[in-house]
């Protein structure tokens, strides 16, 4: 077998029972690191400290994976508009954090003989949460369900720049929106 010293030096073919006396001499365990080489090869370290080590390298590389999880969020065709907003919010939210969303449109009973209300909702699902998140799955009906799977956009940073100028154009448009309520409350009267 090929035997490599503890500090990393060839040491040259030996027999095994020469190799094991030279392990012996230092202290430390012949280890095979490659059996299915011709000749295979032997080294020379502390078998406990090379685990530890191993161990601590499968530690830190799952440290620096990423779990990206899918939220569900769930709607109905005759969904109201304060409830749509709150989905959407939170859709938002799930996005920012970096997680896929799965859009599910619930259809009950006679709400499937008109599947184009699903595809308007989602429709208007894409365009409130615009450019903070990617079509992965293009929807589609399953049954009763029609779905979609929408993937954030790669670019973080620019998503929380673009929330603060959201924040003072949503200033504007509340404003706007207050003033819209009179003008139909000045039309009945």
């Amino acid at each position: 077998m090929r035997l490599i010293g503890p500090d990393g030096s060839q040491l040259g073919i030996k027999a095994l029972p020469e190799a094991l006396t030279l392990a012996r001499q230092v202290d430390l365990d012949l280890v095979e690191v490659a059996p299915m080489a011709t000749p295979p090869v032997c080294r020379i370290m502390d078998y406990g400290k090379f685990r530890y080590e191993e161990s601590q390298k499968a530690k830190e590389s799952r440290k620096k994976t990423v779990h990206v999880s899918i939220k569900e969020v769930k709607f109905r065709p005759k969904i109201g508009k304060g409830d749509f907003d709150t989905k959407v919010r939170h859709m938002q939210d799930f996005l920012a954090e970096g997680h896929k969303v799965k859009v599910t449109l619930q259809f009950r009973g006679r709400e499937m003989a008109h599947p184009e209300l699903g595809s308007k909702i989602l429709d208007a699902v894409l365009e409130q949460v615009g450019p903070a998140a990617k079509v992965e799955t293009q929807a589609r009906l399953e049954g009763r369900n029609m779905t979609m799977v929408l993937a954030p956009d790669k670019k973080p940073a620019p998503k929380k720049a673009d929330k603060n100028s959201k924040g003072d154009t949503g200033d504007t448009s509340q404003s706007a929106t207050i003033g819209s309520p009179a003008e139909p409350a000045a039309e009945p009267a």
